[in-house]
């Protein structure tokens, strides 16, 4: 970079710093272990990818391990946290970010696992209703469970599997294309299977509208939530979605392969006709350990439920969800509009520094994104992701050419958001000076 650049003064280091001075939310940051590298912390924009480490975390699954060895099985009922409805010690939590009733989220098994229980419920093609209505370029698992539920009852996805595409020229989806395909389709369609946030392009879906116009159709609506839930607010309950299923290692910091989640719209959870692959633990507490001889669920989404609840994921889960109701999740959700213009206003300094480079953020603007940018790079794109990295800025990477940057609430700073602009800048510069 020239010696004679000069930054203006939103991007420069001290104004950084005066806005993590006033941010009501910068102690959290010291809540959190973050990686470093020789002696100095990273900076880590990849909580879209694998959330840090809640301090509390280890002491809390010390506490699961010590009951464990000092009461053994009666761990169960007699532990300071019973594990027999440890599930429930983060239920209101999730039902707080979801925007749900309590009873209509439980926390189980991993994602893909609950998919596949959730497509089991409410994908059954009738007649001539038979499609899935999915995003253009969906994650790889929600295609495979949505591919592999179509071949289960005889279908073929070629002939069922619909996706959306974006207009030409363009990398994201317009709501009012989707709601128009979803009442072309009409009667043939039996369910819309999307993402909340798009794991890619990071654009946040109206799922509100998209529900609404399925609910039109005569079809199902339901949601993969992996990049949306503590990312970006939600109101499941009352946009009536029918279902929806999410991780935690992402926004909800809750470790590499933490628990999983499901919600169930109170209109299904509390039908006892609902289809649902049963499971002993799916059961009413009440007659559980009767070992009754015919499957009768639950009321709610517990009676989703397969297997009792793994403890030690949960004990993480635990932690990292209070955090949440510490700090509150309308006041994270402004401070993520905040960082996230703030390192949009960088990569857009660095584009006009810098005319030749080819970048290109094709994440929405507010309200379609949450925290994540996704920066398209058009040529020598694996080269500034070492650039970056080597500078000691976390991103990350996915073909064919876009880099993933999210600035987290809850751990990043606007420090942080300066140090990546240097750091992209210096790099853009040797790259296309």
């Amino acid at each position: 970079m020239p010696s004679t650049a000069r930054l203006p003064e939103e991007l420069t280091e001290e104004y950084a710093r005066t806005l993590d001075q006033a941010d009501e939310l910068a102690p959290f940051r010291e809540r959190f272990a973050i990686p470093q590298r020789n002696g100095t912390p990273v900076v880590y924009l990849c909580g879209h990818s694998l959330g840090l480490m809640p301090k509390d975390a280890p002491a809390a699954i010390a506490q699961e391990l010590d009951a464990w060895a000092r009461l053994g099985v009666e761990g169960h009922f007699h532990a300071p946290r019973p594990w027999f409805s440890y599930h429930r010690e983060v239920s209101a939590a999730l039902a707080e970010l979801l925007g749900a009733l309590p009873h209509e989220v439980v926390a189980m098994n991993s994602l893909t696992v609950n998919l596949h229980l959730l497509l089991a419920s409410f994908y059954q093609p009738r007649g001539q209703r038979r499609k899935i209505l999915l995003e253009h370029f969906p994650f790889p698992s929600d295609l495979y469970v949505a591919q592999t539920h179509v071949r289960w009852h005889g279908l073929d996805p070629q002939d069922v599997l619909e996706l959306l595409a974006p207009r030409p020229g363009e990398a994201t989806l317009r709501t009012e294309d989707t709601c128009r395909r979803i009442e072309e389709l009409g009667e043939e369609l039996a369910l819309v299977f999307m993402s909340g946030v798009h794991y890619y392009t990071g654009q946040r879906f109206d799922v509100e509208a998209i529900t609404a116009a399925a609910h039109r159709a005569g079809a199902l609506a339901g949601f993969d939530l992996a990049h949306a839930i503590g990312n970006v607010e939600l109101r499941l309950h009352d946009w009536e979605v029918d279902f929806a299923a999410w991780c935690s290692y992402k926004y909800l910091n809750s470790g590499p392969g933490g628990v999983g989640g499901i919600f169930v719209h109170e209109r299904h959870g509390l039908d006892p006709g609902r289809f649902r692959l049963g499971g002993w633990w799916g059961t009413p507490e009440s007659v559980r350990f009767q070992l009754l001889e015919e499957f009768s669920p639950a009321p709610g989404a517990e009676g989703w439920q397969l297997s009792n609840a793994p403890i030690l994921p949960l004990a993480v889960h635990r932690v990292a969800l209070r955090l949440f109701q510490e700090a509150g999740p309308e006041r994270l959700y402004r401070k993520r509009e905040r960082l996230t213009a703030y390192a949009q206003r960088w990569i857009d300094y660095v584009r006009s520094r810098l005319p030749a480079a080819p970048l290109r953020v094709i994440t929405p603007p507010p309200p379609e994104r949450g925290a994540q940018l996704s920066l398209l790079v058009e040529r020598d794109g694996g080269k500034l992701y070492s650039a970056l990295q080597e500078a000691n800025i976390v991103v990350d990477w996915r073909e064919p050419n876009v880099i993933r940057l999210a600035p987290v609430p809850l751990y990043n700073s606007f420090a942080d958001l300066y140090r990546f602009g240097q750091a992209l800048l210096q790099a853009a510069h040797v790259l296309w000076g």
